[in-house]
């Protein structure tokens, strides 16, 4: 799927998007708890980058936590940065966040974060030669030894185990509401638009793009996360 293509994806589902999702929250919410440490000793008054904020739900959770932070909320598509903006106001802390429509290389090309999210982003990108340049291209903005914290789809979908793990977190979906038409498309949307990589695989991607070794620090079915420092 082409960038203009995920964006009118997106615009698409941005009012009804946390809706959709509710009954996947915890695997959410779990995430988020953990980035917490992860970013634990960033200073007080962090300036985070949030790649891919889509409706702000992993900067508000961050906000309420950290207070004196500030957030950069960036995201292709128009739509979910208009529903991000409307949480920041809505929740009362758009005063500390800034919000631009676009992709990561229309950022100025500076240190200027001492760190980033990137959640359910990079996995589109199918080249893994455009993931590293994904990657080197949010270490670039961050200033050194800035932390990224980042989750993806992963598993070895050559492995024996990924038709019944497919299958299961198929039917995890199931339980989050989807229909058998949705739950379909997005079987075809996996196999035809998504990098489903190894999750070695994907840390090997951060790390050829200028991180040091990344650290997997958590698993919810097919989504793991991983945390990893610039190597500047």
């Amino acid at each position: 799927m082409q960038q203009h293509e995920l964006d009118a994806l997106f615009d698409r589902q941005a009012a009804g998007y946390d809706a959709r999702w509710v009954r996947m929250s915890p695997i959410r919410e779990s995430l988020l708890f953990l980035i917490e440490t992860v970013f634990a000793d960033l200073p007080e008054d962090a300036r985070l980058l949030c790649v891919g904020a889509g409706t702000g739900a992993e900067i508000a959770h961050l906000a309420r936590r950290f207070p004196r932070w500030r957030f950069l909320a960036l995201d292709p598509s128009t739509q979910m940065i208009a529903a991000c903006r409307a949480r920041a106001e809505r929740e009362g802390f758009a005063d500390r966040c800034g919000f631009h429509a676009g992709v990561i290389d229309t950022l100025p090309d500076a240190p200027a974060f001492d760190g980033a999210t990137c959640l359910l982003v990079s996995q589109f990108l199918l080249d893994p030669l455009e993931r590293t340049a994904f990657f080197a291209s949010i270490a670039r903005r961050l200033h050194a030894g800035g932390t990224l914290a980042w989750a993806d789809l992963a598993w070895d979908t050559d492995a024996p185990d990924y038709p019944a793990m497919l299958k299961l977190w198929m039917e995890t979906m199931s339980g989050a509401g989807l229909d058998a038409d949705a739950l379909e498309q997005i079987r075809a949307n996996y196999a035809r638009d998504v990098a489903i990589l190894p999750p070695d695989r994907v840390a090997a991607l951060a790390q050829a793009g200028g991180f040091l070794p990344p650290l997997r620090f958590h698993q919810a079915g097919m989504i793991h996360g991983w945390c990893a420092r610039t190597a500047r």
